[in-house]
């Protein structure tokens, strides 16, 4: 059995979804435009911190709590604002960006780096 490596997914999801800057995506939010969307599981934001604001939606029920066709849906991502995601390192987030179009999404994006280079650079991070 011959399977397509997870690097070439993310590297075919990347050429066909929306990467943001950081700064880009972090300016949207402010603006109001955009609203972060995390997807990292909860034991990495225990861990590891969170960006204030963002909305919390694990990578295991995104597709179903953004359907609203879905008993699952969470009305937060039913919204105009472009839906930016982030997960540790842009990997999980480029998926997720492109299951999102595929499931008709037109305002949805990720942010480059991710989390870990969310912190490296010094933007804040909530810890609590």
């Amino acid at each position: 059995m011959t399977i397509t490596p997870v690097k070439t997914l993310v590297a075919q999801a990347k050429d066909q979804i929306t990467s943001l800057s950081q700064d880009a995506a972090e300016e949207m939010v402010a603006d109001g435009k955009a609203l972060f969307v995390d997807i990292r599981d909860p034991r990495e934001l225990a861990r590891e911190g969170r960006i204030e604001g963002a909305f919390h939606a694990p990578r295991g029920m995104l597709e179903f709590w953004f359907d609203p066709e879905s008993p699952y849906h969470k009305p937060a991502l039913a919204t105009d604002k472009t839906l930016i995601l982030f997960c540790a390192s842009a990997w999980r987030s480029a998926l997720s960006v492109k299951t999102l179009q595929d499931m008709g999404a037109t305002n949805v994006a990720e942010m480059e780096g991710g989390f870990a280079t969310w912190k490296k650079r010094g933007a804040p991070v909530d810890t609590d």
